[in-house]
């Protein structure tokens, strides 16, 4: 296997006797398909080359490797820095030296390699080669391991030989050593003494013995849940340190505090220089990099920052994504976890773990001299071994002195068990908060797992287009505060997992982390009584620390089980020879001969096969592995076909992120629930765009020849434009159009180019990823990203330029495939650009649209506008003589609502019959249509000179798309004359289902989370709304020609009404449609109505009757007194004078109907836009 690079991820090392030959340790995890993981432990020292050969060869390379550092150095610095020869001695040193501190990375530290002396002399120079002990295992076994190949080594350094052959150990660490039974601790010997190693219970976190301690105190604890933070995200995580093994605790630490969730993407936390090609992977990745003395960040080459968390260990320090939600209440799971790192004594700023480092053991220590001296091959009694501990803990505690002159003291051998113990206890302390956490975040998840299929077969099938977890009732029920970590961590693969293991545990065993979880959940459940409904909304504390401190400590104090001891194996005499210095050649004969044996021992035999059976049982139903071993291989084709892999994964994500985007935004998915609403939050929503750009930028890091920014999708927009700027071509794409402002500036809607440009002047202070995100949102919101992309993409020298041959953007037909997926999105309207910059200047177009029989009466009209949105207003807009469109920039109103239109009223048949107003976004593209259909001016229809109209979105373009547009279902705009056309063929029934109606989408607005909720303008004016319906209600059955002799208006017969208020003023409560008794406001309704009714007459505003009715009916909403207002109505004597005898005014049944439904909306509270009340201070 391709195990060697990680045991020496530089490779070979040479040294002499001027350097350190220190021994030193590190680990590293390969993963399976299957899901399963290997654990390394290497031990690697120095020995002494013999061979006369490597001397004379490595002495010839070294005077090559001089005379071409010499001659560069006298060069140019450029002419060296290009030179091939000098790369190539480069490498030559690189693989010299193995250091951990002082690793050798440029040509110019080259003459200090090798006792740095400049030169190398066999006869003054001893040269020494590196060689590695490795250790594999299926389970992290670290200090048992560590101690295990320490001892190995110090057997084969010391001048006293061992009692038994190296074969011996080691046969009986591969053949005779079992799996510690769960929930026990296990003894075994090694060289020179017994070691300990245990294994947590069922009902226990995973054993991880990598200590977090040290990982907390290198990053700090703030730094350590940010990264906790970026792995359950999945970005891109990068790992920097000189030493190997620092790489390895960080990462360790990161997964195990994922508990119960599984980190899914590459994980490979030490990877060799020659494997840096795949920094280039375009997807999740948590990944560690030695650090080379003198080497900066900004020389690696890391194609794409934009989604990358950048970890130097070394320096205590890391360098997150950008808009990355904070932890669930993160300040005090900090507190919490600095409590417990405080206890142990842990530093918490970021700096180095002061604890002393272990000694390895002597050969003369009092366990194994009474073991050589036993004369049986070291196998003590079980009686004998406890005696001579108990003799050992008692000479600690009577003072004991040293053993023997070259021996540990008791004292000693006692604080590395205590510093190990305190170690250990720390470690699940730790971990037990983190699960702590997730249990109260998922508490109820099993609620909201969504078993939609019959069988797993069935499951299996349709799989990509099932969902298996209601996401939005879920976000509904956590804390607000919460919302935008889970909002974006239920997007993950590590949730989806998690979801789909829920799922197949109804056909199959459940996976073991989840089976653990939920388990813990149900006790959780059992003996917490004071769980409330939410239990999320506060911060409880892990209740469980001393409970697993206490588990771990009985197992390390007493061992449960003791292994066979090593014996004599039956080797030929003279094999196992002791040599000083010198590890001998192994007989591999005994060992291999030995490999049956394995399959006798029942504790580890039965331990793996179950585990293993489990395993492989669960990931091939649920989800397909990555192989990491294939990323060790550096065979070209094996390269290439990981590339291959890359692109058709970047493939797959693109259709099944469009396709979740489709269906959240058109609400199949609540639909399919059964919940029946078909709305999407704006956080959801969010996510996943944020989710898109992080795709998008990956497709683009993908094989990028060299680093070009922190956003590789930017920095081919900026050469883009700069190759268009150097051509001097119009950057005009298919579509665009071109306008002219009056000072001359022109702009080209749709143009690529012009988006850029814009997004460079915006006043807000992005960064590179911020500028690439907020144009993908703009070319989103326009429906021309996939536009856009193809017209980038169109360069083909540009893409050779910037790109390797295997880039993603390079395979034309992937490249299409993935440009089509991007292209269903403009089935649907998104405003991710207009509500994520509400700061920024839009440019806006009004056009006024009279009737075309009337459109010459607009000469003699002096108009103006005003236009509102849900962030503001325009202000007065005055249109121009002689002109029917206006030009003007403000602050970003976002999605318009209404729109005030209004005239002066001044000059000689100053009057018009206005059909509709547009309004254009110049930016995004978005056209809102206003619908009128009545005049402007005085003395004509209800002599209105300003109307407040409702809009609705038509199309991302001009109104010359409006007649082909096939987005989402527009809003409800304001009604027009045809109400009166349509009372005809209404009946009573009809009216009443449509005010049940109207008043049904205003209960169901306020009870929607604030963030889903529609306009509630729209709601009370737009068509179909309460304003319109009610005005059906009262205009049924009007006796219009016998009063008047013009149009008949409602505001008419309520002003009326108020004239008479004799009629009106002494009601009962029956007949006002409430119980007896009840008293909801101090004064008389009617006072209230007639004063409301005079305050509307008596403003400054030329509203018009029917704007006076739509303003009273909504201030009635507002102050919960339209339910009141009604009956009154009903029983003023005009009204029988007023309606015919079959109208619904005067049937008190269907009046009083109508009121107690107009009742309902009292509960809420009623915020009207200003474009509605404003001149009247009611």
């Amino acid at each position: 296997m391709c195990f060697g690079s990680l045991c020496m991820p530089r490779g070979l090392s040479f040294r002499t006797q001027v350097d350190r030959l220190e021994s030193h340790f590190h680990s590293f995890t390969v993963g399976f398909e299957d899901g399963s993981r290997s654990y390394g432990f290497v031990h690697t020292f120095y020995e002494e080359v013999t061979g006369a050969q490597i001397i004379t060869a490595m002495q010839t390379l070294h005077r090559m490797h001089h005379v071409e550092h010499h001659s560069a150095s006298s060069s140019s610095a450029s002419s060296s820095a290009s030179s091939p020869s000098t790369s190539s001695m480069d490498s030559l040193v690189s693989s010299l030296d193995e250091s951990d501190g002082e690793s050798l990375a440029t040509g110019n530290a080259a003459a200090t390699c090798l006792g740095c002396t400049g030169s190398f002399d066999p006869s003054h120079d001893t040269l020494y080669v590196s060689k590695a002990l490795c250790l594999l295992t299926p389970l992290p076994f670290l200090g048992a391991s560590q101690h295990f190949l320490s001892q190995l080594h110090q057997a084969v350094a010391s001048q006293t030989a061992p009692p038994l052959p190296l074969e011996s150990y080691i046969h009986n660490i591969l053949y005779e050593v079992p799996l510690p039974p769960p929930g026990r601790s296990l003894r075994f010997h090694g060289v020179q003494g017994p070691i300990l190693c245990q294994r947590p219970g069922p009902c226990e976190l995973p054993l991880a013995e990598y200590p977090l301690g040290e990982a907390f105190s290198l990053l700090g604890v703030d730094n350590m849940v940010q990264l906790v933070t970026c792995s359950l995200l999945e970005t891109q995580i990068l790992l920097y340190s000189q030493d190997y093994q620092r790489l390895m605790t960080v990462a360790e630490g990161i997964t195990t505090l994922l508990f119960p969730f599984q980190w899914q993407h590459i994980y490979l936390p030490i990877i060799s220089t020659p494997l840096h090609h795949l920094l280039d992977a375009p997807v999740p990745f948590l990944m560690g990099i030695q650090r080379r003395d003198g080497v900066q960040r900004a020389s690696l080459h890391l194609p794409h920052e934009a989604n990358l968390c950048f970890v130097d260990i070394d320096n205590h320090c890391m360098d997150s994504p950008e808009g990355l939600p904070a932890f669930p209440d993160q300040a005090e799971l900090v507190r919490e976890l600095s409590d417990i790192l405080q206890h142990f004594g842990v530093p918490l700023q970021g700096g180095a773990l002061t604890k002393p480092t272990p000694a390895s053991p002597h050969l003369s220590s009092l366990v194994l001299e009474d073991l050589m001296e036993d004369r049986r091959n070291g196998n003590l009694g079980g009686e004998e071994l406890e005696a001579l501990e108990r003799l050992q803990a008692l000479a600690w505690r009577c003072g004991g002195d040293k053993m023997s002159g070259e021996g540990k003291t008791l004292e000693r051998v006692w604080k590395e068990e205590e510093e190990a113990m305190s170690e250990a206890k720390m470690n699940i302390q730790l971990r037990e908060v983190f699960a702590g956490r997730f249990a109260t975040l998922f508490s109820r998840y099993e609620e909201f797992v969504i078993h939609s299929a019959l069988d797993l077969e069935s499951w299996m099938s349709n799989r990509e287009g099932t969902f298996n977890f209601d996401k939005g009732a879920f976000l509904s029920a956590q804390p607000v505060t919460h919302l935008h970590f889970l909002s974006r961590f239920l997007e993950t693969s590590m949730f989806s997992s998690f979801a789909d293991g829920k799922v197949i545990s109804r056909w199959a065993d459940r996976e073991p982390l989840q089976q653990l979880f939920d388990s813990r959940l149900e006790r959780e459940r059992l003996y917490d009584t004071d769980q409330v409904d939410s239990p999320g909304s506060h911060y409880r504390k892990c209740s469980t620390l001393f409970e697993s401190a206490q588990a771990i400590e009985r197992r390390l104090l007493k061992a449960d089980h003791t292994a066979i001891h090593p014996h004599l194996l039956d080797m030929r005499i003279g094999q196992g020879r002791h040599q000083p210095g010198y590890f001998p050649k192994l007989q591999a004969d005994v060992l291999i001969h030995s490999q049956t044996k394995r399959i006798t021992v029942p504790s580890k035999s039965i331990g793996t096969t179950k585990s293993l059976t489990l395993s492989l049982f669960w990931h091939s139903l649920a989800r397909k592995h990555l192989n990491q071993l294939k990323f060790l291989d550096l065979s070209p084709q094996v390269i290439a076909q990981t590339h291959r892999e890359f692109v058709q994964g970047l493939l797959s994500e693109c259709r099944l992120k469009t396709k979740r985007m489709l269906m959240e935004r058109m609400g199949k998915e609540s639909v399919e629930v059964g919940q029946g609403e078909a709305n999407i939050t704006g956080l959801q929503e969010n996510t996943l765009i944020h989710s898109l750009c992080d795709l998008l930028e990956r497709t683009w890091g993908h094989g990028l020849q060299m680093k070009q920014g922190k956003s590789a999708l930017w920095s081919h927009l900026l050469h883009f434009q700069a190759t268009l700027e150097k051509t001097e071509v119009p950057a005009e794409s298919p579509g665009a159009e071109q306008r002219t402002y009056d000072d001359g500036a022109v702009l080209l809607r749709g143009s690529l180019v012009q988006d850029m440009r814009f997004i460079q002047t915006m006043s807000e202070g992005l960064s590179e990823v911020g500028q690439a995100r907020a144009w993908i949102s703009l070319a989103l919101e326009k429906k021309m990203l996939s536009q856009h992309l193809k017209e980038l993409l169109t360069n083909q020298e540009l893409l050779r330029q910037l790109y390797k041959p295997h880039a993603f953007l390079l395979c034309e037909e992937e490249r299409e495939q993935f440009l089509y997926h991007l292209l269903s999105l403009n089935t649907v309207d998104y405003l991710c650009f207009t509500r994520a910059f509400a700061s920024i200047n839009i440019p806006y177009r009004v056009a006024i649209i009279p009737m075309k029989k009337l459109s010459i009466a607009m000469a003699t009209v002096h108009p103006w506008v005003c236009v509102s949105g849900e962030m503001g207003d325009s202000g007065v807009r005055q249109i121009p003589k002689n002109t029917q469109e206006i030009f003007f920039e403000c602050k970003n109103l976002g999605r318009l609502s209404t729109l005030q239109l209004g005239q002066e009223n001044s000059g000689l048949l100053a009057k018009c019959l206005i059909d509709c107003v547009m309004v254009y976004n110049e930016i995004t593209g978005h056209t809102y249509k206003f619908p009128c259909g009545r005049w402007l001016g005085k003395g004509v229809g209800d002599g209105s000179l300003e109307r407040v109209l409702i809009g609705h979105l038509v199309s991302p373009g001009g109104e010359e798309d409006s007649g082909r547009w096939t987005g989402t279902p527009p809003e409800l705009a304001s009604p027009s004359q045809g109400v009166r056309a349509v009372l005809g063929s209404l009946g009573n029934r009809a009216i009443h289902e449509d005010m049940r109606e109207a008043a049904n989408n205003l209960v169901k607005h306020f009870h929607k989370p604030e963030q889903e909720r529609g306009n509630l303008t729209m709601l009370l004016c737009g068509e179909g709304g309460l304003v319109p319906s009610l005005e059906k209600f009262l205009l049924h059955g009007f006796k219009s020609s016998r009063l008047f002799q013009r149009n008949v208006f409602v505001w008419d017969f309520v002003g009326e009404c108020c004239v008479l208020p004799c009629n009106i003023y002494f009601l009962t409560a029956d007949q006002l449609g409430h119980p007896p008794g009840s008293m909801l406001i101090k004064e008389p309704p009617c006072d209230l109505l007639c004063h409301y009714v005079n305050s509307i007459s008596a403003s400054p505003r030329n509203i018009g009757k029917e704007g006076k009715f739509q303003l009273l009916v909504c201030l009635g909403v507002r102050d919960r007194l339209l339910s009141q207002w009604l009956p009154l109505l009903a029983e003023c004597p005009l009204t029988s004078r007023t309606y015919e005898d079959g109208a619904l005014m005067r049937d008190r049944a269907a009046v009083c109907s109508l009121s107690r439904i107009l009742h309902t909306l009292n509960e809420f509270a009623v915020t009207l836009e200003t474009s509605l009340v404003k001149g009247v201070a009611l």
